[in-house]
């Protein structure tokens, strides 16, 4: 223990001499004393000037650090796989009760000398002391990054893990286990190492999304062991119709791997379900792992593409010829006095000079359904029409027209062009434009503005916009044909115009969300995975609300419907499902705010994809490798006992003292309150006593 101040010490004589100079004033004419003998008299001169001194020294904000010795025993931590793994092989009936009897009989042994704490990671690291190994996956990394986390600085004696070493997520866990390097890990292996007779699926590589009529790759990855040199069959088959195959021959026996390349075609909408089988052979060890599912999402992405212009033009056939190369893009030329107002199933209008034969209703018409449109302006268009469409864009009347080429912005962002099609810029031949200063909203993007020889000008040739959800496009000028005949001339393609002509359409046919009731969940999860979903409303500002209800109702394959309610959740909503069965699922979310009706509807998929059951044979290399790396030991999870006994022999698990000191005020002391009061009462006593007042 020892006094710490704010000032110095030296403080303490002008507090010493204060209290002397006040306690002599006070008792310096005092006739009473006369009468009392010398000895009182000095005692009470004694308490005034203690008194005094004591209450300067709680103003000099004394304080007093003292010094406590604390004890720790060591936390010894039990980390089990809990993934399903650890039953796959022969001795998995006994795995659970051994590491029981493991747990019981640890705290039996040493009762007092740890501190026990038991944990299970596979699919998510626990605290627990039940473990069931039911997990899907083994993410074993993150047991030992969770250790490191919750226990740093603290005295961890020793680690036990349990596991057959075998992982298929996240990275090895000998990485986070090497921060916790001064802790020995004992590992206790589940499993048998002995290579089997078997076959398994290792992967199966294919797209998530396909399109209708198109074809898409699968790849298959196959792996035998001691199967020795004979042949079997991959197959698929969907909706149990076999749909591709291929023979394999295994060439070693003793380890072989296959991989395998097949190409099918999606004829139906939606999620369709595929199944990998490889035949199984006599005598394998298992063939749960010979079989695996897949699902892929086919999408009916043809787009239709409505051309309308005034009067022909070799601009169309240009666009025309661009669009329709793409096999899943309908596109259709009228002109305007003889189309008929019909939009059924259009996805984008190309309005090519629509102050030509210009018509009021159709123009409503148009406006009135949303869908975005590129509009191709040219000198045929005067500025008034160009008013009426609200464009944000603006130039002179005037019969003049100019000649330009094209310059790539380089600050635009709303899509990326090819290297090749940015080099084309600089060889497309000028398109005619009306003359003189063009004007742009902000909400507009210019891609390509305009160019008079080696001089860049700031009016735009081609730009993009957005309105609320309104899309649209404008190419400022006529010609734009000229491009496809110049990039041909020069290389025998058009592929950089063609690109372009992708790129706007594209850009312009995505759809944004405008729906003041939005959904937000993958379409597809992996079995054991729990499932959540979010989602949120937004009023006419387009402000996050959570005033309404929205309801939910899931369907799966067999018909059965449960309904559910999301939860608020700050600005928004939420809805936990827990984990679901493999199978394809249909929802639909319903809500209603302000006397209307909200829905949403979808499907989404839990892909039953068995990956524990890949591995027949225990990794116990991974393991010895952890506890030679830490000074820790392998034992065989059925020498558990072993290890137990080991324990006591270890000198480097004990009990840590650490020093830990506090800091206290000396006013916080209610002694020195009590004794201060205890002077001043016993002078005031003294002096009542011998007649002072």
């Amino acid at each position: 223990m020892r006094f710490i101040a704010d000032i110095t010490w030296w403080w303490l004589i002008p507090i010493g001499a204060i209290a002397f100079a006040l306690t002599y004033v006070f008792y310096q004419k005092k006739g009473w004393l006369n009468e009392i003998s010398s000895s009182i008299r000095k005692l009470l001169f004694i308490l005034r000037f203690l008194s005094l001194t004591l209450i300067g020294l709680l103003l000099l904000g004394l304080m007093i650090e003292s010094t406590k010795l604390r004890k720790e025993k060591p936390v010894f931590i039990t980390l089990v796989d809990n993934s399903s793994s650890l039953k796959n092989f022969s001795d998995s009936s006994q795995v659970l009760e051994q590491i029981k009897k493991f747990h019981s009989e640890l705290k039996e042994k040493y009762p007092d000398k740890f501190e026990f704490v038991s944990y299970a990671v596979g699919g998510s690291f626990r605290q627990t002391n039940d473990f069931d190994l039911k997990d899907s996956k083994s993410k074993l990394d993150q047991g030992f990054e969770q250790v490191y986390n919750r226990y740093y600085n603290r005295n961890i004696g020793g680690i036990t893990f349990i596991s057959d070493g075998n992982f298929n997520d996240g990275e090895s866990p000998i990485y986070p286990a090497q921060k916790i390097a001064m802790t020995p890990i004992f590992t206790l292996g589940v499993g048998d190492t002995t290579a089997k007779k078997d076959q398994l699926i290792s992967d199966v590589t294919h797209n998530e999304i396909a399109f209708l009529k198109n074809k898409f790759p699968v790849e298959i990855d196959v792996e035998a062991l001691k199967v020795g040199r004979v042949s079997s069959k991959v197959s698929i088959f969907h909706k149990d119709k076999l749909v591709a195959s291929q023979v394999i021959h295994y060439e070693s026996g003793e380890f072989d791997h296959k991989h395998l390349n097949f190409e099918l075609e999606a004829n139906e909408i939606g999620f369709q379900h595929y199944t990998v089988e490889v035949l199984p052979l006599t005598g394998e060890y298992t063939v749960k792992n010979n079989y695996r599912s897949f699902y892929i999402e086919v999408l009916d992405a043809r787009n239709k593409i409505l051309i309308l212009s005034g009067a022909p033009h070799p601009d169309l056939s240009a666009l025309k010829s661009v669009l329709e190369k793409d096999e899943n893009v309908e596109v259709e030329i009228q002109l305007m006095e003889k189309w008929q107002p019909n939009l059924q199933k259009v996805d984008l209008i190309i309005w090519h000079e629509p102050g030509v034969n210009f018509n009021a209703s159709k123009f409503d018409f148009i406006r009135n359904s949303g869908l975005p449109i590129w509009y191709f302006i040219g000198p045929n268009t005067p500025n008034s029409m160009v008013q009426k469409l609200d464009l944000g864009f603006s130039f002179p009347n005037s019969r003049q027209t100019d000649e330009v080429q094209a310059k790539l912005n380089a600050g635009f962002e709303s899509f990326q062009i090819s290297d090749e099609l940015k080099q084309a810029f600089n060889y497309f031949p000028a398109v005619k434009v009306p003359y003189g200063e063009t004007k742009l909203n902000a909400q507009n993007k210019v891609l390509l503005s305009q160019r008079l020889g080696g001089f860049a000008k700031n009016d735009p040739i081609l730009f993009v916009g957005e309105k609320g959800s309104f899309k649209y496009g404008v190419f400022f000028g006529e010609g734009i044909w000229k491009w496809k005949i110049n990039e041909y001339s020069r290389t025998n393609a058009s592929e950089s115009f063609e690109e372009l002509i992708q790129k706007v359409s594209q850009f312009l046919v995505v759809k944004q969300n405008s729906s003041a009731l939005r959904i937000a969940m993958p379409s597809r999860f992996q079995k054991g995975t729990e499932i959540r979903i979010k989602a949120s409303f937004y009023n006419e500002s387009l402000e996050a609300i959570t005033t309404p209800k929205v309801m939910f109702e899931l369907t799966d394959e067999s018909g059965k419907k449960s309904n559910y309610q999301f939860a608020e959740k700050l600005n928004g909503y939420q809805l936990p499902l827990g984990i679901l069965a493999p199978g394809k699922f249909s929802w639909i979310a319903k809500t209603e705010f302000g006397g209307k009706k909200y829905a949403k509807s979808g499907v989404f998929i839990v892909e039953d994809i068995d990956i524990e059951s890949i591995e027949t044979r225990a990794n116990h290399t991974l393991l010895k490798q952890l506890s030679t790396n830490s000074n820790g030991t392998f034992y065989p999870l059925k020498s558990y006992k072993k290890l137990i006994e080991d324990l006591a022999q270890r000198e480097d698990i004990v009990d840590v003292t650490y020093q830990e000191k506090t800091n206290a005020d000396l006013l916080d002391y209610v002694l020195v309150l009590l004794l201060i009061s205890f002077l001043l009462s016993l002078e005031w006593f003294l002096r009542r006593r011998f007649g002072g007042y």
